[in-house]
């Protein structure tokens, strides 16, 4: 059964259209990969998925529900995170402190339960501490121990990524949009992230939509890839398949010739 579903979906913004009768399903526990050039409109499919855009015509449904018209926070809050293509943290707080804002969703405690916070058995604390044990599991899991306790702004560009996948598995999702994820990493940092998210699907059982521009990352991890070019699918399949196929040639190199994954 599709967990996420993308039915018929079109955006036009004046008159340029950004994504043109995209259909697209995702299994649960898969891992499927959106590429194509700048400009095909990778971004704009996730913005209606996750309610940032509100899409000219078509369906989003996410385990049978429709949440295409919801509000970008009901829609997380049903189990869909997202990364950014450019960094989305708080540069001056702590790795710990952008990861324990990935919990907000499931923080329960109000106004008058804060305020008994230090009594003895009060379900602020207890709520706090089951919080921040979570959070040190995703600093194990994405081996951010260094960085625990520093400002985010002062750690390198390849971790500041990590660290945005960390808060975003701090919201417990059920699938996991990520948009760009190794971009500006070195080739050590592409490795650690491709291990990851083999974890994150296997152990985690998370499913995960990904965009990327690195083919040999894509061509590993995927177990689907479509293509968008301006906009419209053009291939949809196994990355063996989606490779060698000659719409995808020409929309990267403009030519019949291997795509290089290396």
């Amino acid at each position: 059964m599709a967990i996420l579903e993308i039915q018929d979906l079109s955006m036009v913004f004046g008159g340029i259209t950004a994504l043109d009768h995209v259909s697209l399903s995702l299994e649960a526990g898969s891992i499927t990969a959106v590429i194509g050039p700048n400009g095909a409109g990778k971004t704009t499919l996730f913005n209606c998925i996750t309610g940032l855009y509100k899409p000219t015509r078509g369906q989003v449904r996410f385990k049978g529900k429709r949440i295409n018209g919801m509000k970008p926070y009901k829609i997380a809050a049903l189990g869909l995170g997202r990364t950014f293509q450019n960094i989305e943290l708080f540069s001056k707080m702590t790795t710990l402190d952008n990861l324990l804002l990935g919990r907000h969703l499931h923080m329960k405690s109000g106004v008058w339960s804060g305020s008994t916070f230090f009594r003895r058995g009060s379900r602020a604390a207890a709520e706090e501490i089951a919080h921040r044990q979570k959070v040190e599991e995703i600093i194990d899991f994405l081996d951010l121990q260094h960085a625990r306790n520093r400002f985010v702004g002062g750690l390198p560009y390849g971790t500041q990524k990590v660290v945005e996948l960390g808060r975003a598995l701090a919201m417990e999702p059920e699938v996991l949009l990520l948009d760009e994820p190794v971009a500006g990493m070195n080739m050590e940092e592409k490795q650690d992230l491709m291990i990851w998210l083999g974890d994150i699907k296997e152990e985690l059982g998370i499913t995960l939509l990904v965009i990327e521009h690195d083919m040999r990352l894509v061509m590993e991890i995927s177990d689907e890839i479509m293509v968008l070019n301006y906009g419209e699918p053009i291939a949809r399949g196994k990355p063996e398949e989606v490779q060698n196929h000659p719409e995808v040639l020409k929309a990267y190199l403009g030519e019949e010739s291997a795509l290089e994954v290396a």
